[in-house]
């Protein structure tokens, strides 16, 4: 959630940036319900002074004896005025903080300004893709083969876009888990968070999931949602808290399932594994104080660059525009695997600093250590990164003619020392 001062002061700059995402946002009726609770409450601050002065007023009256019977009803009247107003307000204010969570975030002034991902800038690479000396797989082809990855099971047992991994297929889903949440926790400093998987209105809304994406969720009973992300877990945990600024940076990574009903993507990926309503990924999540959240930025994309690295799959790094970041972010980088069957990058994590506008929504702050009055921390997340879709890359990047699959390295201790899955 953005500051309200900051659209006061200075509305026409605010403007400016956001139309560098796009679209149209209700700035001016945002100012115009501000400016209307604003004078109201000016008008009910000297509604109760002159209430307090008249109930002095009946007071004298009655110790000398004078009737005081018309200035009572006076009194009455203004407190009948004051309740209306004092009703007025509050529905302007639950107005005015609708239209303020439809906001979304001010890009950082680095973004490449664009409406699309054709905008987006590439940072640097790594690796070089490989070069067959036959014709690449798709990965749903190499799964089935390998007897590994069921998708008629998978809609069976509940719809489209789910899938039953097997046997080697469910091994190496979890052994890219493990590896992933090792590397994180002990060589990149993250503490292991298990969360709960579902969360409610107030912690989906904190993360700005609520409102604006409420048709992309699973909703479940008793006001909980299944997660779209262990970001919102995780980003959560200190809601409506003061930290301490020498606490800071806090990093937390967790493994979930992720749960999305992808309701913008049909007819996109619909074959193979790469766009599920259910699916695996490891996050990763830095609360930091905001002089330093860029440098915290480059230093969680390079953890999830790490992970790539180690299992040896090319990838890109892009710095998305500002027409094709997320809602809750101010700078956003991808990372982009190699898939061989299709010649391109896609995507396999997103890295993005929030600055404070999540921290705004969940009311999480820092004290400095200067002294002072406590201030919005800013929050960072990333994938750290999709497992589905790392298994995906592995497959087709690490393929044989022969339909067999040679595991890196990496993640072979994590699968009872597996080399080759075969046919």
């Amino acid at each position: 959630m953005l500051d309200i001062r900051l659209l006061r002061e200075q509305p026409d700059h605010v403007k400016e940036i956001l139309s560098r995402r796009g679209d149209e946002f209700p700035v001016d009726k945002i100012l115009a319900l501000d400016r209307e609770r604003r004078e109201l409450l000016t008008g009910v601050d000297e509604l109760k002074a002159k209430r307090n002065e008249g109930s002095r007023e009946v007071a004298l009256a009655k110790k000398r004896g004078e009737d005081a019977s018309d200035l009572m009803e006076e009194m009455r009247e203004t407190g009948r005025a004051i309740k209306f107003n004092d009703e007025r307000i509050t529905a302007l204010e639950t107005q005015l903080h609708e239209y303020m969570l439809q906001i979304p975030n001010l890009p950082h002034a680095s973004a490449p300004v664009g409406p699309d991902e054709s905008a987006n800038v590439e940072v640097r690479s790594w690796g070089k893709p490989r070069e067959f000396s036959f014709t690449p797989r798709p990965h749903w082809e190499l799964g089935e083969n390998l007897g590994i990855m069921d998708f008629n099971r998978g809609v069976s047992l509940a719809q489209s876009r789910f899938t039953l991994l097997r046997g080697a297929g469910a091994l190496l889903e979890r052994a890219l888990t493990g590896f992933m949440l090792n590397l994180h926790t002990l060589e990149h400093g993250f503490t292991e968070i298990l969360p709960p998987f579902m969360v409610n209105s107030q912690t989906m809304l904190g993360t700005g999931q609520l409102p604006k994406f409420a048709d992309d969720l699973y909703a479940c009973s008793d006001d909980l949602w299944l997660v779209p992300t262990a970001e919102v877990p995780l980003t959560n945990i200190h809601r409506g808290e003061i930290l301490a600024e020498e606490d800071l940076p806090l990093s937390y990574t967790a493994y979930t399932p992720c749960f999305r009903r992808e309701a913008g993507s049909h007819g996109r990926d619909v074959r193979g594994m790469l766009r599920q309503h259910q699916f695996d990924k490891v996050e990763l999540v830095k609360l930091s104080v905001p002089d330093q959240s860029y440098d915290e930025l480059e230093s969680l994309t390079k953890c999830a660059e790490k992970v790539l690295q180690l299992l040896e799959l090319p990838y890109r790094v892009v710095s998305l525009s500002t027409g094709d970041m997320g809602f809750s972010a101010s700078k956003t980088y991808d990372l982009e695997v190699w898939l061989p069957s299709q010649g391109k990058y896609r995507e396999i994590s997103s890295c993005s600093n929030c600055e404070d506008f999540q921290a705004r929504r969940m009311n999480t702050r820092y004290r400095p250590s200067g002294g002072g009055k406590p201030r919005f921390l800013h929050t960072l997340n990333g994938s750290g990164i999709a497992v589905g879709r790392c298994l995906i890359a592995v497959l087709e990047n690490c393929q044989q003619e022969d339909g067999s699959v040679v595991v890196p390295q990496a993640i072979r201790p994590f699968c009872n020392g597996l080399e080759v899955l075969r046919p």
